[in-house]
């Protein structure tokens, strides 16, 4: 439920899927981990997490674009911890709120990152942690200052 997770019919458990809300634009990354969904007319199941960041709690359902970015890399020897602040189509935007997150104090400085795929390329605007922890912190220092926030392990 709070991971970046959802269903599919058909793809391979483990598939990375950019989903893009086409109402407002927003997009997150998930992994197929489940089957469904079993309503007519649906094409993928999101987790509460992921449809959170999509801003579909509410309405409940969007009409939606699937990118297959490909499988889950294996797991890496150590982990490595980041908080995602947003992932954006137009570079302009991510440098904004890389901007904006300089105004937090205790804040480690945010890093904007390029993540291309087939037909498009995303911005991601994330702050980097040494630990789970560290990881917590930064969200909810985030979240008070009214940043909708996911922590990551890559």
């Amino acid at each position: 439920m709070y991971d970046l997770t959802a269903a599919h019919k058909s793809l391979p458990f483990g598939t990375r899927v950019m989903v893009t809300n086409l109402l407002n634009g927003k997009t997150v990354q998930v992994r197929i981990n489940d089957r469904g969904p079993f309503i007519g007319g649906r094409i993928i199941d999101l987790s509460y997490a992921a449809a959170r960041l999509l801003d579909l709690i509410g309405p409940g359902t969007a009409p939606v674009r699937l990118e297959i970015l490909g499988q889950t890399p294996p797991p890496a020897s150590g982990y490595r911890f980041s908080v995602q602040v947003g992932a954006f189509t137009v570079k302009d935007n991510a440098r904004d709120q890389v901007r904006e997150l300089t105004s937090i104090q205790g804040l480690p400085p945010a890093v904007l990152s390029e993540y291309r795929t087939a037909s498009r390329v995303y911005y991601r605007v994330r702050v980097p942690a040494s630990s789970p922890a560290e990881a917590q912190a930064i969200a909810r220092t985030l979240a008070d200052a009214g940043f909708r926030v996911i922590i990551l392990e890559e």
